[in-house]
């Protein structure tokens, strides 16, 4: 077998995959002893009872143990396969050991693409149930994910495609009138900000012949006071200076974080580190894992240096 393509390009893969039996796979990781309960686990094996595994472990061979391979990708997979009494599983082999890259490099399904991929599933005959089964989650939930879209402007849908938006978000446009829901969607996008709280922001500033017709407010002789409107102000100074705090130090302590974590992905990208972490120091490990796996300085720290 060539490691080269004929383009020169060195293959990350052997060609073919492999037939393991599952004891002869040791994990690289130490599972939580609660991923069990997770909604994802359940997930993973209501999908495999249904459809079978659709994506296969990635392994690489153990150079001291013949006949075993070290699991870079797949642990969950492989405790549901061992929990089903599956014996035997095909695996990707790789050509590097590095455990990091795989997660790391999916995009996961957006609500927007979930959408789609049911309504196209549907649209081909795929009933709800069959769906529902499948993907480990209730009719009511197909339902809701196949009529997402209903009553969002084409133009939004468009514009929110590919966006990271939550269900909840869209519950939130339906409340607006097609102009204001690209304004809002627009807005979105504009800021890379596409969390509910936003959205909600946004429909709290929405004039209401800007609403939907039938989510129009209802008029009310509820006045606000002056000692009310003080009180926001007051509330609003303070939340400024707050800002202002976190402000000064969030920039050098991002990039603390940054820098720490490109280390120890380096670090966790070696199999040898991993195997030696995991026999002696697993608490380590688990802690080292958790700070590869941020994307970006927690929102729950900000607040709490706001505090």
């Amino acid at each position: 077998m060539s490691a080269s393509s004929p383009g020169g390009v060195t293959w990350g893969f052997e060609r073919g995959s492999v037939n393991v039996p599952i004891d002869a796979l040791m994990a690289m990781k130490p599972l939580r002893p609660d991923v069990k309960m997770s909604a994802k686990y359940r997930q993973i094996v209501t999908s495999i009872k249904a459809v079978g595994l659709v994506e296969p472990p990635v392994v690489i061979p153990a150079s001291d143990q013949p006949g075993v391979y070290y699991v870079l990708d797949g642990h969950l997979r492989l405790e549901a396969l061992r929990d089903l009494g599956i014996s035997a599983v095909d695996c990707l082999v790789s050509r590097d050991d590095e455990a990091f890259t795989y997660n790391k490099r999916v995009n996961r399904l957006s609500a927007p693409q979930e959408h789609r991929m049911i309504a196209r599933a549907i649209e081909r005959g795929v009933s709800e149930a069959r769906l529902a089964e499948a993907l480990g989650i209730n009719v009511t939930g197909i339902q809701r994910r196949a009529r997402l879209m209903d009553g969002i402007a084409e133009d939004v849908v468009e514009l929110l495609k590919d966006a990271p938006c939550s269900f909840a978000v869209f519950d939130v446009l339906r409340k607006m009138g097609p102009m204001r829901q690209q304004e809002a969607a627009e807005l979105m996008v504009g800021h890379s900000n596409f969390g509910r709280p936003f959205v909600m922001a946004i429909l709290a500033a929405t004039p209401d012949v800007q609403m939907a017709s039938s989510k129009r407010r209802k008029q009310t002789t509820n006045t606000v006071t002056r000692e009310q409107v003080a009180r926001l102000e007051r509330e609003l100074a303070t939340l400024q200076v707050q800002i202002k705090a976190v402000e000064e130090t969030y920039g050098l302590d991002n990039l603390h974080l940054t820098v720490a974590r490109s280390y120890l992905v380096k670090l966790l990208g070696s199999v040898r580190v991993v195997r030696w972490l995991a026999q002696h120091k697993p608490e380590y490990l688990t802690e080292f894992q958790s700070i590869t796996e941020l994307t970006s300085l927690p929102t729950e720290q900000v607040a709490e240096a706001a505090e």
